[in-house]
């Protein structure tokens, strides 16, 4: 053995002597403790949304208005993606973040009718029938929040006159029934996974309640149209 090679084992037999035994296995470690889960007993408190969430909602209503009012003032052709973000302050790229297009973003501007609704069919009494206190939640959103307004009036008839936003249109339609048709799920104690009739009740509710909202437009009628939309929804009662 080299001189070198016996100094280093030397060197590593001392080390091992002075070093003690080897230590043992370190302790379990205590699992963290976590909040109870949310069962029946013990439901989830709900939760307001928060700044990042407010801030996010806020800047999709500003760019969906503000491609309502540059359709009104330039006609619906000659608006732009780049135009409707200058207009609510924000960049292209930000715009592009929230949507996919101009359609998209007009019909977004309509995202609260859907809360309203719904809000107010979880407000009507349990016992009442289901299309009865359906009904009801469309003419009060209605009656409550002055769907005349020139932004509504405007998102109408653009979406008569352009084969897009009428696309678009069918399209937002569909995820406002998928959120009705939870709350319709859970008066009437059905599951919406097995059973069409939630479904299928919100789908005609909105489709009923659009239609006569386009008539009512298109004809020029002065009577309230909430009393037309109540109308209408009892013509196509559709009961579980």
């Amino acid at each position: 053995m080299s001189t070198r090679a016996a100094r280093t084992t030397a060197r590593a037999t001392a080390q091992r002597e002075t070093a003690g035994p080897a230590p043992g296995p370190a302790p379990a470690e205590r699992p963290a403790e976590h909040p109870a889960e949310h069962t029946a007993e013990h439901p989830a408190e709900p939760r307001n949304p928060g700044l990042r969430e407010r801030k996010k909602q806020a800047t999709r209503t500003a760019l969906g208005l503000a491609a309502l009012r540059l359709a009104a003032e330039r006609g619906w052709a000659a608006v732009r993606v780049e135009d409707i973000a200058a207009e609510a302050g924000v960049s292209a790229r930000t715009f592009n973040n929230y949507f996919s297009s101009k359609e998209e973003a007009v019909m977004a501007s309509g995202t609260e009718r859907t809360e309203r609704v719904r809000a107010a069919l979880a407000a009507r009494p349990p016992e009442e029938p289901l299309w009865d206190a359906l009904t009801h939640a469309f003419a009060t959103a209605l009656e409550e929040h002055s769907a005349v307004d020139p932004g509504t009036l405007l998102r109408a008839r653009l979406a008569l006159a352009h084969a897009q936003l009428a696309a678009e249109q069918v399209r937002f339609e569909a995820g406002m029934a998928a959120t009705l048709a939870t709350e319709i799920a859970r008066r009437t104690g059905t599951d919406p996974e097995h059973d069409l009739y939630p479904l299928l009740a919100a789908t005609v509710a909105l489709t009923t309640t659009r239609l006569t909202f386009e008539h009512w437009v298109r004809t020029g009628s002065r009577a309230p149209v909430a009393e037309a939309v109540r109308r209408e929804l009892q013509r196509v009662r559709v009961d579980p």
